[in-house]
C-alpha cells in the first residue's frame, strides 16, 4: 500500500491574533511546533480544492500558537481562514519508528482474524484515554477493535495492505 498522494491532517486554524493577519492555530504535530517544519501546507478540506502555502512562520503564544501566512496581511483576510484544516503530504513526515504507524497509513487496510476470517477494512481510528481504536467496516457492520499490538493486533503489513487481529468475528 502506497502513501503517495495521501494527506495528513496536522492542524487547524482556530482564530485571529492581532490586526496584521496573524492566526491562532491548533497543531496536531508532536511536539506541536513541528507543524512549521512540514511545508507546504495544504489548506482546505478536499484534495484538489486546497490552497498550497509555503513560508509559514509561527511561534508559541501563551498556551497556544500563532502563525503568519504569506499574503495574509490583514484581519479580514485572516478571518476568512478560521476553521480551515491544515494538511501536509504524507511523504513530508519522517518514517515512523519500528512498530509505530501513522493512522493515515492504516486506513484502508484489509482486516482479517488470525483464522483468516475477513472482517472488513479500516475506516479510521480514534484515540481514547486508554488506547487507540480501529474502526473496521465491512458494508453491513462496524467493529471497534482496540489498537493494542500483541493483544488484539497481531500484525500489520502495509505493503500487503493487511492487518491481522485476534478478534471474535461475531463480536
Amino acid at each position: 500500500m502506497t502513501t503517495a498522494g495521501r494527506r495528513v491532517l496536522i492542524g487547524r486554524i482556530v482564530g485571529l491574533y492581532g490586526v496584521q493577519g496573524w492566526l491562532k492555530i491548533e497543531s496536531f504535530a508532536e511536539p506541536r511546533m513541528r507543524i512549521f517544519d512540514y511545508q507546504p501546507w495544504l489548506l482546505g478540506a478536499a484534495p484538489g480544492t486546497e490552497r498550497e502555502v509555503s513560508g509559514v512562520k509561527g511561534r508559541p503564544q501563551g498556551k497556544g500558537m500563532v502563525a503568519q501566512l504569506p499574503g495574509v496581511d490583514d484581519r479580514d483576510q485572516a478571518a476568512a481562514l478560521i476553521g480551515t484544516d491544515i494538511h501536509v503530504a504524507r511523504e513530508q513526515l519522517p518514517p515512523p519508528a519500528k512498530g509505530e504507524y501513522y493512522w493515515v497509513d492504516l486506513e484502508g487496510l484489509d482486516v482479517v482474524t488470525a483464522d483468516n476470517v475477513e472482517l472488513g477494512r479500516v475506516s479510521h481510528l480514534f484515540a481514547t484515554g486508554a488506547n487507540d481504536v480501529v474502526v473496521v467496516r465491512d458494508g453491513t457492520r462496524e467493529r471497534l477493535i482496540p489498537f493494542v499490538q500483541g493483544s488484539y493486533v497481531r500484525s500489520v503489513d502495509l505493503s500487503a495492505g493487511r492487518m491481522v487481529v485476534d478478534w471474535d468475528p461475531e463480536f
